[in-house]
């Protein structure tokens, strides 16, 4: 909070919110973390430490409990975006019998903010299980997590945001069972006509012949 004097009388306070600040703590990490440790694999069997630290993003998930279903009520997927973590310092023992304790790893998190049109840029975004639509959070997650038939890939900031209607977007999704869903949040592409019929206007497609063609999202950055 920063305050403004005329004449010893404040006339304004302004508010700036804050970075983003973490901390992270493991037993043990994958090898690909390395990187962001700053060691960097020389050859097969060499390493090298004290290398630039490289940025990375994160994905991590809270549970929503309530008094009546407990902690199956709902939860929060947490993304966060250019994350550079500093490690904490850690020393190793020498084991002299069987009472020991392993080590525990430490990280400081920061980020650097990612731009977003018509809002201030942010590291963290989250997505509430209790208010997204099914069938957005099952795409979502499909993309996140990865399926029987596709990998898992960590969706953009701008991706998020078109799942929920940002600019407009017709998202098409690719279950790659044979089945696949158009989600329109902003109501602009998808008109139902009954209860189980509906058409999609404006959509991008590429006919195959006069029988066949593909739908993709209308933004290129979530074509399936």
């Amino acid at each position: 909070m920063k305050s403004f004097y005329l004449d010893g009388v404040k006339y304004l306070e302004s508010l700036t919110p804050g970075d983003f600040l973490g901390k992270l703590k493991a037993y043990t990490y994958p090898d690909e973390f390395d990187t962001v440790n700053g060691i960097a694999k020389f050859a097969p069997g060499l390493a090298l430490y004290e290398q630039p630290a490289k940025s990375f993003n994160l994905s991590y998930r809270t549970q929503i409990g309530n008094d009546v279903v407990g902690l199956e009520y709902g939860y929060k997927i947490h993304l966060l975006y250019n994350v550079l973590a500093t490690p904490d310092s850690y020393s190793f023992e020498t084991v002299k019998n069987s009472d020991f304790q392993p080590i525990e790893f430490g990280w400081s998190l920061t980020g650097t903010p990612v731009r977003i049109d018509k809002f201030k840029p942010t590291v963290h975004v989250a997505i509430d299980s209790r208010q997204t639509p099914a069938d957005i959070l099952t795409a979502l997650e499909a993309k996140l997590y990865g399926t029987e038939t596709s990998n898992p890939s960590f969706p953009s900031i701008i991706d998020v945001a078109e799942f929920f209607g940002y600019r407009g977007a017709l998202i098409i999704v690719d279950y790659g069972d044979g089945t696949w869903a158009a989600i329109d949040e902003s109501d602009t592409y998808i008109t139902m006509t009954d209860n189980t019929t509906f058409v999609i206007d404006g959509a991008d497609i590429t006919y195959l012949d006069p029988d066949t063609y593909t739908i993709s999202s209308t933004n290129v950055g979530m074509e399936n």
